[in-house]
């Protein structure tokens, strides 16, 4: 059986694709909500979900948890943005059919790509394509990294790839999309200052957004991708100038508060 798991916050305009995509591949769905307003919880139960609730404690402790409650022999991680195309559902379930009480496995986990859409396109350039994620494993052998942002899944033993594809409906409108950026590098400065990070760096806030617009954006032809491109490339760059500004703040914050 494979078991599919999600983490969710006010989810209801996503959950319904997400779970809809694996309701015919998965034979358990297992959901922890954080504090979910909306009708994120009535969606999931509907689709006869395992509903958890717990406090927030970062996305891959979150993530972790909701592995735990698993009981499958497979486990398939989503975001609750994401969705499984036919393709790829086709292709799990005849892996795992194949795989049935083969011994040793060819694999304990796999990668698979994921289209990543902005503006409600497709990102094709820019490093955005095929952007591929281990969320397929064997339960057991797979785990996040405790991470507060950006978190990794680390399987034990042999890793494949899948072809077929997760679409990733993660930025439909400017509006979210610049208040994720805000949440993330606010994340990503805690981190940076938990590491070591410190002062104040004009190649860190000036020279390297710029270098990294120019290389996603013209290098690996992020300008194939249309005005959605621009756009996407341009504010990814001021993010990574707001993570490190806010590394800056913050690590003169930390000095000020200590004795």
């Amino acid at each position: 059986m494979l078991s599919a798991a999600l983490i969710t916050l006010n989810e209801e305009h996503n959950l319904e694709r997400t779970l809809a995509s694996v309701r015919s591949l998965a034979g358990e769905i297992v959901v922890v909500d954080c504090g979910s307003t909306d009708a994120t919880l009535e969606i999931a139960r509907q689709f006869g979900a395992k509903v958890f609730r717990e406090e927030w404690k970062g996305y891959g402790t979150q993530k972790n948890s909701a592995i735990a409650k698993c009981t499958g022999e497979w486990v398939l991680s989503l975001d609750a943005d994401e969705a499984v195309e036919p393709e790829l559902a086709a292709e799990i379930k005849a892996l795992l059919e194949g795989k049935a009480g083969a011994s040793p496995p060819l694999a304990n986990g796999y990668f698979i790509p994921r289209k990543n859409f902005f503006l409600g396109r497709w990102m094709k350039q820019g490093g955005f394509w095929p952007d591929p994620k281990i969320r397929l494993f064997r339960r057991g052998t797979g785990q996040f990294e405790e991470r507060k942002v950006h978190e990794t899944m680390r399987v034990n033993g042999p890793v494949g790839m899948l072809r077929g594809a997760l679409s990733h409906h993660t930025y439909p409108t400017l509006e979210g999309y610049l208040a994720q950026m805000n949440r993330y590098s606010s994340l990503g400065a805690q981190m940076g200052v938990a590491g070591g990070q410190r002062g104040f760096s004009l190649l860190n806030i000036v020279l390297r957004p710029k270098l990294t617009f120019l290389y996603n954006y013209v290098l690996r032809l992020g300008f194939l991708d249309g005005k959605e491109g621009l756009l996407l490339h341009l504010y990814h760059a001021c993010y990574v100038s707001w993570k490190y500004a806010k590394v800056w703040e913050l690590s003169r914050k930390t000095a000020r508060s200590r004795p």
